[in-house]
């Protein structure tokens, strides 16, 4: 059996090319994740009909652990506490 892989990001953001809301939450987010030692990835919904259709221009949407954290605006409040509340 070979090393197990590394456990995905708790905060994944979709975004959009060119999105100045997206570019605000970025910065938010990459923030709280340095502070407090997390991960987080970025999903384009634009290499993706199926994101496009569900999100569409609710983005950025933030995720955290799984579920839908916020969208359009990222509070680095909520951000923190919820990333402070165990996994899951």
């Amino acid at each position: 059996m070979s090393g197990s892989a590394a456990p995905s990001p708790r905060v994944r953001i979709y975004t959009r090319p060119g999105c100045h809301l997206c570019d605000d939450a970025r910065a938010v987010v990459a923030t709280v994740c340095a502070e407090l030692g997390e991960e987080f990835d970025e999903v384009s919904i634009d290499d993706d009909p199926a994101l496009q259709a569900r999100f569409g221009e609710e983005i950025p949407v933030t995720f955290v652990d799984g579920r839908q954290h916020d969208f359009w605006r990222v509070s680095a409040d909520r951000l923190r506490a919820a990333l402070s509340a165990p996994p899951g």
